[in-house]
């Protein structure tokens, strides 16, 4: 039978860099129509997309420092001002990979924890990717415990523009380092209904994709 409310665990996504408004109208159309979570957009068309989802219950999220995550704490905090300004009130933020391999954690939780605090401010929600495609498992957990310290609200396993995406066995990992208070949004790569469900049964609250219309589809003819 079909999976209750798997559309509401959905961020319906569209983030490729030659991405035209008038598929980012589609794409929130699509998000209003099926209740998806959000819709998450570029920066540049948050304004647009909020104006798209007004009063339909969807949040905007958009992307933070993305893909590569390395601009400075600063450029990250403003434009995190700027997107909720414009109306996004989920913030998909990419860590610093390079401090945190470096060992610059201090540096790595106070960019988390500034953005976290930001966050609350505008009663918003900020996920902080990690990618952990990059990440030694060692890594993974330390990048998962600073995001839990900071007081992020979700730990995203990927941007998809990585080598690989999420995993069943990341987020397990990730489940088994967080408290329960802090959620995992799987991204990148979820392509069936079977990687989502698997996804779900792992420990994820959230799953990032761009195919989100095919696997409810998938979901619909399901065999009871």
């Amino acid at each position: 039978m079909p999976t209750p409310n798997l559309a509401a665990t959905f961020d319906h996504t569209l983030l490729r860099p030659d991405c035209t408004e008038t598929q980012i109208i589609q794409l929130c159309q699509e998000a209003r129509q099926h209740g998806f979570a959000s819709a998450c957009v570029p920066p540049c068309h948050v304004a647009l997309a909020a104006r798209e989802l007004d009063g339909s219950g969807v949040a905007v999220c958009t992307v933070i420092g993305f893909p590569l995550g390395y601009s400075s704490g600063r450029v990250k905090f403003r434009e995190a001002e700027i997107a909720m300004a414009e109306g996004a009130t989920e913030l998909d933020m990419v860590l610093n990979v390079s401090l945190l391999k470096s060992g610059q954690l201090d540096a790595v939780k106070a960019e988390i924890e500034d953005l976290a605090d930001l966050a609350d401010v505008h009663n918003s929600l900020l996920k902080v990717i990690i990618e952990t495609a990059l990440l030694s498992e060692e890594e993974l957990e330390t990048a998962a415990r600073l995001c839990a310290e900071a007081g992020a609200h979700f730990v995203k396993t990927s941007t998809g523009f990585a080598s690989r995406g999420a995993s069943v066995a990341d987020v397990e990992a990730l489940r088994r380092v967080l408290p329960a208070g802090v959620r995992i949004k799987a991204s990148g790569g979820i392509r069936t209904r079977e990687q989502a469900l698997a996804l779900l049964a792992a420990g994820a609250d959230r799953l990032g994709t761009s195919n989100s219309l095919a696997i409810l589809q998938e979901d619909e003819n399901a065999p009871s």
